[in-house]
């Protein structure tokens, strides 16, 4: 029971949060001092959007940085305000000057909201105390989140890689799960298809993660990690065979209707998703799991193989099956793979300043759209002559998040949690409770806040509102002058927030299918490169593979995202949404070529030639059409396939032709859609790369 409790995620992250939090508080109230016990917990709101509560194996650099950042931001802000700066100006000049951090790498781009947030948190105390007290609140705060949150990774050190790895085993469960559930009930792929599609891009989305913590971690050169590397291994080599589809639902339901096939694969599927979930609590809970043996279900299945050789449904299931039943009764991967491959790029800093300074960098960009952002709110404030507008800031910092739909729906949260907070709060304060009793309540709330907050981002907006409250009234005993004006100044942030995510360079979607689509094509063809060409690496072929899974990825999140933006092209969209379900399908065939390639099923250097150069053209022809509204071709683009000689073909010939297939088909629907493409932004420009 203690186990499922200490290390349950969001169990051990609510408990560090709210001891890193509290600490200081309870330190200061008996000291006698609260004012300076419930400032100092305001730092760790700086480091937490700052991601230094990240594991890293640089974690105390990281700390370092971070904590000059903070104070460096705090005292430029005091400093420029009391040289007769407007606000308005000093906000995007930081911005623009922290926004080099971005270019460096996704992680240092976190400190730059961290550090505005830092410097607008400072203008609550500028005019109160003395101008080095807030800088070094934030040194010796820093240190404080750095000493504690060092010391709790080092009592769970390998907690954060299992969390993921727990996850991952639950997507790769429920994925099986759904696949196979649902065998015969759906046969067209335009339905059966996207539910899984989801699936299988979170199990995309957990597997990029680990590759992070690992890189962040160094596990690779750590023996602590020897196990969990194990076990990543296993789950690459789970979703290598559980991702590969036959995509021949007509020879499925024969099989069914001849035989109990249906039951007996279903048996399979069940008692794998079974043992998957075990796995992902033990994994979890640091706990040894129990043997485990497929032998009954298998043999059922290979009988069904047996008695039915003409239909590919049982020994395609028989194969993809008995495999993964022998990683996970070994608890071994089928071959060991260079997990340390994906690293995360970092630019040094003179190289990131360059690449800063150019229009199309992305940093730069969304620096700018921080800085215009607070560069309204403050002008805003002091239109209304709000003495200390920090309120307004910290909620456009607090909504502002890179996509459309990510913001909406942190808007919405942030506007109404905060609602129903300051209601709650309003109804309290007329209670008249003794500080003892506020402060054992606040501690509860903020328990309860962080256990909801990686979920129900509105719900912990609630508990948090209340203590912001009450933190007020316990340094100035006016908080309640505080409701009403604060409640307008969280829907004026929202609103601006809003408005900058629509107006100020938004990173639309849909302006990124077209060039998500083209990579997605190029890692497809560096991938059949590899298969067909002379040179089979197993470690090369699984790495591409995980490249092309990634880039489908990357396309199938802009997608859906782009579904969701307003005013684009439905009809569109719609096309493209067709389009990716083929390229999903030519995905899956690369998967089930990359296992046969590994165990040397291959073809003649001849023929494989003559497929590589046929899936070139087809792959190059889809890719000029993505980029412009050329003259169409008179020629397929299974010409190059059909002079290939006839006969009995292999399995990896079929995986070939159904690729063609597919990329004839894309060939057209990219045709259709050109001229019901938005006409407006990246959509102008007809080619994508110079």
């Amino acid at each position: 029971m203690w186990r499922r409790l200490i290390y349950h995620p969001e169990v051990n992250y609510a408990l560090r949060q709210t001891l890193v939090l509290c600490l200081p508080v309870a330190v200061g109230w008996l000291l006698g001092d609260l004012q300076k016990g419930l400032l100092f917990s305001l730092v760790p709101a700086c480091c937490n959007n700052a991601g230094l509560d990240t594991p890293h194996r640089r974690f105390f650099k990281r700390l370092v940085v971070g904590g000059c950042l903070f104070a460096g931001s705090s005292f430029v802000i005091q400093y420029a305000g009391e040289s007769g700066v407007p606000l308005p100006l000093i906000l995007p000049v930081m911005a623009l000057l922290l926004g080099v951090m971005g270019e460096i790498s996704p992680l240092h781009g976190r400190l730059l909201p961290a550090s505005l947030i830092a410097a607008i948190f400072t203008l609550s105390l500028a005019g109160r105390v003395p101008i080095w007290q807030p800088p070094l609140l934030y040194i010796l705060g820093t240190i404080w989140y750095g000493a504690f949150n060092g010391f709790w990774f080092w009592l769970w050190k390998e907690q954060p890689m299992r969390e993921t790895l727990s996850l991952l085993y639950h997507e790769l469960a429920n994925y099986i799960d759904a696949k196979y559930g649902l065998l015969t009930r759906l046969t067209d792929p335009q339905t059966a298809l996207p539910p899984l599609l989801e699936r299988q891009q979170k199990v995309i989305d957990l597997i990029n993660i680990c590759y992070q913590q690992m890189h962040m971690l160094a596990a690779n050169r750590n023996s602590h990690y020897q196990r969990l590397t194990r076990s990543f291994q296993v789950a690459l080599d789970l979703q290598e065979h559980i991702a590969v589809s036959l995509n021949k639902p007509e020879e499925v339901q024969k099989l069914v209707e001849k035989s109990h096939a249906e039951a007996v694969i279903r048996w399979n599927a069940r008692t794998i998703a079974a043992r998957l979930r075990l796995l992902a609590d033990d994994i979890l809970y640091h706990r040894l799991s129990p043997r485990f043996s497929l032998e009954k279900p298998i043999q059922a299945l290979e009988k069904i193989a047996r008695q039915h050789p003409d239909n590919p449904v049982g020994n395609f299931c028989y194969y993809h099956f008995s495999r993964i039943a022998r990683v996970l009764r070994t608890q071994h991967p089928l071959y060991r793979r260079d997990l340390m491959a994906d690293r995360q790029r970092r630019l040094p800093l003179l190289r990131a300043c360059i690449s800063y300074l150019s229009l199309k960098s992305e940093a730069l960009r969304t620096s700018a759209r921080y800085g215009v952002m607070l560069c309204f709110a403050s002008s805003l404030a002091l239109f209304f002559n709000l003495p200390k507008p920090y309120w307004i800031l910290m909620t456009v910092m607090f909504v502002s998040l890179n996509g459309y739909t990510a913001t909406r729906v942190r808007i919405q949260h942030r506007a109404l949690g905060t609602l129903a907070g300051l209601t709650i709060a309003a109804l309290t304060l007329r209670l008249h409770i003794s500080e003892s009793v506020v402060l054992s309540t606040m501690l509860v709330i903020t328990l309860i806040s962080y256990l909801f907050i990686r979920k129900f981002y509105g719900w912990a907006t609630i508990g948090f509102t209340v203590t912001a409250v009450y933190s007020l009234q316990l340094l100035s005993l006016n908080g309640a002058n505080f409701l009403l004006p604060r409640l307008i100044d969280t829907l004026m942030g929202c609103l601006i927030a809003f408005g900058g995510m629509i107006w100020l360079w938004p990173q639309w979607q849909s302006g990124l299918l077209r060039q998500n689509a083209h990579d997605a094509l190029e890692a497809e063809q560096q991938a059949l490169r590899l298969l067909l060409g002379n040179e089979h690496n197993p470690e090369k072929l699984a790495y591409q593979r995980m490249q092309v899974n990634q880039t489908h990825n990357a396309l199938f999140n802009s997608l859906h995202q782009a579904m969701q933006e307003p005013g684009f092209n439905s009809s569109y969209l719609a096309d493209m949404n067709q389009w990716v379900t083929h390229s999903q399908f030519i995905v899956e065939h690369i998967n089930a070529m990359t296992i046969l390639a590994r165990e040397h099923t291959m073809l003649t250097p001849e023929l494989a030639q003559r497929y590589l150069q046929s899936c070139e053209i087809a792959l190059q022809r889809c890719q000029q059409r993505l980029e412009y509204d050329g003259p169409g071709s008179e020629h397929s683009v299974l010409d190059g396939a059909e002079e290939v000689q006839p006969g009995a073909v292999t399995i990896l010939e079929r995986h070939l032709r159904q690729i063609l297939q597919h990329l004839k088909v894309m060939y057209t629907i990219s045709s259709l859609s050109w001229s019901q493409r938005p006409h407006h932004g990246r959509w102008l420009i007809r080619k994508l790369r110079g």
